[in-house]
């Protein structure tokens, strides 16, 4: 019902099924970008001429979107960034160093591993990883008994898995975290594309967000940052749009966001993620959540009657990704099979190795569902990979 409004869909016959690794664009978000080349192109908190000032006032407003978007308390809370990867990075640089102790998911994707590993931090070292049972699901006594044993600790979860789509507790997460006097910083690269998120509800000091994987433009993203957390956060980078004053003695900082947003941002990608978030607005996470839980329930259903199919989570708080291989055969040929089909998924490792070599596997086959995805969609899936399959096994 909802691909008329994706120019994707009307010049490909693609079942696009790649949506944890980028989602497709509302024409209402392209259009806004070309809108802002084509007739009001200026550079914004410079100028004063009516462009710049229109540039200013439409890039600011996408903030106030973002903020009311997910409940923060204040606009200064909303920090502009090419994507959760620049986000995740910018608080482990920016903050992070006054913390013994680092404490993840067995979930994450590397960027939320990496950055950790850059500053020197390896298990037992600074770095701890909390376990997850053979359902993938997140185990809370062991997560208690890290936050008991390591005092001063920062913990940095993903929402729900890019690999698997398991979602965490992130409020029982939190509360545990804020009961051993820990800071939590959540991954929602994958959040708001299927649900509702309230950062006040949530009670998180940082939520990391992505653009292009809710509908919105590439290389752009925020990070929430708690206000009272604010006054401890050193700036990523300086120079033009972040200073209040200079001269050659010193320099003085604006207040954030202000500090935090150095040089000329992607001001096209951000007015384009604004109209993303007016969009799902208007579809209502109450359609995205129920179209959904239709579609990934047949999915799984359809996926089951394929012999030899192997799953390492069950659908119970999972949403968006269905992982699975096949039995003696390697996931890379079934990628290349069905892509000939017109069928777009993805295999490998999905940027989370750790988990992989914990199955015991290299990687997986993934489909990834938005709520533009349909019956057919999946119908088409099937059958290329039944085909796929039985080209494979003769």
């Amino acid at each position: 019902m909802f691909k008329k409004d994706f120019p994707y869909f009307k010049n490909s016959e693609i079942a696009y099924l790649d949506n944890g690794a980028t989602t497709q664009k509302p024409q209402c978000v392209i259009d806004a970008q070309v809108e802002y080349y084509e007739k009001y192109c200026a550079n914004t908190h410079r100028s004063n001429f009516g462009d710049a000032n229109k540039a200013t006032t439409n890039y600011e407003g996408a903030r106030k979107i973002l903020k009311e978007f997910i409940n923060a308390s204040g606009n200064e809370e909303i920090i502009f960034t090419k994507g959760v990867s620049e986000s995740i990075n910018f608080i482990a640089s920016s903050f992070v160093s006054k913390y013994e102790t680092v404490i993840i998911s067995s979930l994450e994707h590397h960027s939320n591993i990496v950055p950790w590993h850059m500053q020197g931090r390896t298990i037992g070292k600074g770095l701890e990883v909390v376990k997850c049972d053979e359902n993938l699901s997140f185990d809370f006594d062991h997560f208690e008994k890290l936050l008991s044993q390591n005092k001063n600790a920062f913990v940095s979860v993903t929402h729900i898995s890019n690999a698997f789509g398991k979602i965490h507790d992130i409020k029982e997460i939190t509360r545990l975290a804020h009961k051993y006097g820990a800071v939590v910083m959540i991954d929602g690269a994958q959040s708001l594309a299927h649900m509702k998120v309230d950062v006040q509800d949530l009670d998180v000091d940082f939520f990391a967000i992505s653009a292009h994987k809710t509908f919105g433009p590439t290389g752009v993203g925020a990070i929430y940052v708690k206000k009272e957390h604010l006054a401890d956060l050193l700036p990523y980078q300086t120079g033009g749009a972040t200073i209040h004053e200079v001269d050659y003695h010193g320099s003085t900082l604006l207040d954030s966001p202000y500090m935090f947003e150095a040089g000329t941002q992607n001001i096209a990608g951000v007015i384009g993620f604004a109209q993303a978030l007016e969009y799902i607005k208007h579809v209502g996470y109450e359609n995205i959540e129920t179209i959904e839980k239709d579609v990934y329930t047949y999915l799984d259903k359809r996926l089951r009657e394929i012999p030899d199919i192997e799953f390492y989570n069950d659908i119970e708080d999972s949403v968006g990704s269905r992982s699975f291989n096949i039995k003696g055969l390697i996931h890379d040929d079934v990628g290349i099979l069905v892509d000939k089909m017109k069928i777009a998924l993805r295999v490998g490792h999905h940027c989370a190795q750790p988990i992989m070599k914990q199955l015991g596997i290299k990687g997986t086959i993934r489909v990834s569902l938005a709520f533009y995805n349909n019956y057919t969609d999946i119908d088409k899936l099937i059958l290329a990979l039944k085909k796929a399959i039985s080209m494979l096994k003769d």
